[in-house]
């Protein structure tokens, strides 16, 4: 299947069974439930904060509700005119993005852990899935671009796994668009979803908020080093409104060497094959 034809069926928001092990398992179940938490799902079904995130030392990070739940202004424009092929936004939220992208005759899907969010970006015609990046997804490896704004890129406070997951769900040659932070920042660190109208205390008890799940926050030097290390390179960087983007694609000398490599492989196998016929006989019971 054409990258611009990786399969979005399934609208809704049944979970997925989840594939991930040790760490992606323990993270992503953790931050499913603090994101359908009553302070998160509020927030979007108010299209309005306060929201934060909540670091252990008490630090918030504010949320953008509002401009979640607006149009798509200029900024995610920027970054959605650059897609190529059909889209998957990872961490999709109310939906604004999936949206937009729906309206101009684009295949996109988003997942999202938080049936709020999921619900919402139904209603505004949008393609949704209550799903963690790291459950069974649709089209795996023939998506044309993964999207991950709106500070997405610290999902699962791992960003090279992430990074990793977001390279399987791609086509050969595919592209990710991540917005970073406006900083230089490379900072992991688990957080809460809070909405900041009463400061935590020992009366509340541990999960008055949620639990703490795995977070990073990513300039873009910072992406940009993870990114080298696996192999990704960015094909375009800018900023609007005071948002920094990057687009990543994997190196073509990599691809290029990788593919040889199967190549040459192929052949051996194949010269092998054609002095020994008796081995694919015994191989496969012939």
């Amino acid at each position: 299947m054409s990258t611009t034809d990786a399969d979005t069926t399934g609208t809704g928001t049944g979970t997925g069974t989840g594939t991930g092990t040790g760490t992606e398992t323990e993270s992503t179940g953790t931050a499913t439930a603090a994101w359908s938490t009553d302070p998160y799902a509020d927030a979007l079904r108010a299209g309005r904060g306060p929201l934060f995130l909540r670091r252990t030392d008490g630090w918030l990070l504010p949320l953008d509700v509002e401009r979640w739940c607006a149009r798509a202004d200029a900024a995610d424009l920027s970054a959605l005119h650059r897609c190529e092929g059909a889209v998957l936004d990872i961490g999709c939220g109310p939906g604004r993005l999936v949206a937009a992208l729906a309206a101009r005759g684009r295949r996109a899907l988003g997942v999202d852990v938080s049936e709020a969010a999921v619900e919402r970006t139904l209603r505004l015609g949008g393609t949704a899935l209550r799903r963690s990046v790291f459950d069974p997804l649709p089209g795996e490896g023939r998506w044309g671009t993964v999207l991950l704004v709106d500070g997405n890129i610290g999902i699962g406070g791992d960003p090279a796994g992430l990074l990793r997951r977001a390279g399987g769900l791609l086509a050969h040659g595919g592209l990710i668009i991540a917005e970073t932070a406006p900083v230089d920042i490379d900072e992991r660190v688990r957080v809460r979803v809070d909405d900041g109208r009463h400061p935590p205390s020992a009366a509340d008890g541990p999960h008055a908020m949620g639990s703490p799940f795995p977070w990073a926050r990513l300039g873009t030097p910072a992406l940009l080093r993870y990114g080298r290390a696996l192999g990704w390179f960015p094909v375009d960087q800018w900023e609007a409104a005071g948002r920094p983007f990057v687009a990543l694609r994997r190196s073509t000398a990599r691809v290029t060497r990788q593919s040889a490599e199967h190549a040459n492989s192929a052949a051996v196998t194949s010269s092998q094959r054609a002095r020994n016929p008796s081995d694919d006989r015994a191989a496969y019971g012939s």
